[in-house]
């Protein structure tokens, strides 16, 4: 008979959960109704994430009393004072208030592991020209003259992307879409990020919040983008197209994502349209998030009097799906699911707006770019 919890077990995560609630409870806290990993109580917010946690306070002295009162409940804390390395991002705020996330030590772990010596830097992460295909009558990874670690460097890469790279998202999930069976051209194509980010490595997620400005998201698509018949025999994802989207709150990226879409799109329409209820099913929690907050009594940035967000499209059809929703002959197949958000479309409380292509910027994150349409993306992706 199993008396205590032991570390590794399948519901380990869920019994370390249910004890830290229990104890957060007792002292007084509340956990969301929207996110698990946020409890609230007072004027302090504290966040979890696993067995790291940051407290979030109107000053020092509230905070230092509430980490007392955890320690005293009996649970094993350690106060590291304010952020300045989470999860392995080095948090660096600048006297012009303008916070900088970045991940130097990870990047030069990366650039050790692949070993690319003194060989040339690229001015971005992916080949413009290339789409990167299944390759079965390539030479495998392991026959070829690599001394690198296919999947640990892509996993490295990976968690690098979710944290303070997004502008390298795009060429990460294509590397790692191959990961169980990769070939030469995977591995170059590997080579190439890292000799990229070797000549960023200095980049990272700059914030200067916007006070005039509330939910932004951009989402894009690239209607089967990747489609090749001569590889689709061996891989049939290539007639799927890509989603991408980017979340910004009071001018900071906030979530960002680059994906293939479950399903084969039919039209350029479709395929947008996918792409923009994706995105929002990011956008929707994060709203509700911030309604709480705001019952709660807490400072929300917002430019109205309900939390909204404002969609940029740059496909004509489906801004007319989104604004306008209703059966058509094209469009009536498309799956229920993916219709979700419009009541709040009709509530006011998402706002569908035209962009131009020019000025899309999830478009980085749908396929490979010139070096200028990139850079001019990456601004607004890292701030930098």
């Amino acid at each position: 008979m199993l008396l205590s919890n032991l570390y590794g077990q399948k519901q380990a995560g869920r019994v370390w959960n249910s004890y830290l609630v229990e104890k957060l409870r007792s002292i007084g806290f509340q956990p969301s109704l929207i996110d698990e990993c946020v409890f609230f109580r007072d004027d302090v917010i504290f966040i979890v994430y696993v067995d790291d946690g940051i407290f979030l306070g109107p000053n020092d002295q509230s905070l230092t009393d509430v980490i007392r009162e955890i320690s005293a409940a009996g649970l094993d804390i350690e106060d590291q004072g304010h952020p300045a390395d989470y999860v392995g991002v080095t948090i660096t705020k600048h006297s012009n208030g303008c916070k900088e996330f970045t991940q130097r030590a990870l990047i030069d772990a990366i650039i050790n592991d692949v070993n690319i010596g003194d060989a040339y830097t690229k001015p971005v992460p992916a080949k413009a020209t290339q789409q990167l295909h299944a390759y079965k009558d390539s030479p495998r990874f392991d026959e070829c003259d690599f001394n690198f670690n296919y999947r640990s460097v892509t996993g490295k890469l990976n968690y690098l992307t979710q944290t303070s790279r997004s502008d390298i998202l795009f060429a990460t999930h294509q590397v790692a879409k191959y990961s169980s069976d990769p070939r030469k051209e995977h591995g170059e194509a590997i080579v190439y990020i890292v000799r990229y980010l070797k000549k960023t490595r200095h980049l990272g997620l700059k914030f200067r919040p916007n006070e005039s400005k509330g939910f932004e998201c951009y989402c894009d698509s690239d209607f089967a983008g990747n489609w090749n018949k001569d590889f689709a025999q061996h891989d049939s994802s290539t007639a799927k197209s890509r989603s991408g989207w980017v979340i910004f709150y009071a001018g900071c990226p906030i979530i960002w994502a680059s994906k293939l879409q479950s399903q084969v799109a039919l039209s350029t329409t479709e395929a947008e349209y996918i792409a923009m209820s994706m995105a929002l099913r990011d956008v929707i929690p994060i709203m509700e998030l911030m309604t709480e907050f705001r019952e709660r009594n807490f400072k929300v940035i917002c430019t109205q009097p309900q939390v909204y967000c404002k969609v940029f499209e740059d496909n004509s059809g489906a801004l007319e799906l989104a604004r306008l929703p209703k059966l058509r002959p094209r469009t009536k197949h498309i799956n229920i699911c993916y219709h979700h958000f419009w009541e709040h479309v009709r509530l006011g409380l998402i706002k569908i707006l035209p962009i131009s292509t020019d000025d899309q910027i999830a478009d980085a994150l749908t396929k490979p770019l010139a070096q200028n349409a990139f850079c001019r993306h990456r601004k607004y992706l890292c701030g930098a």
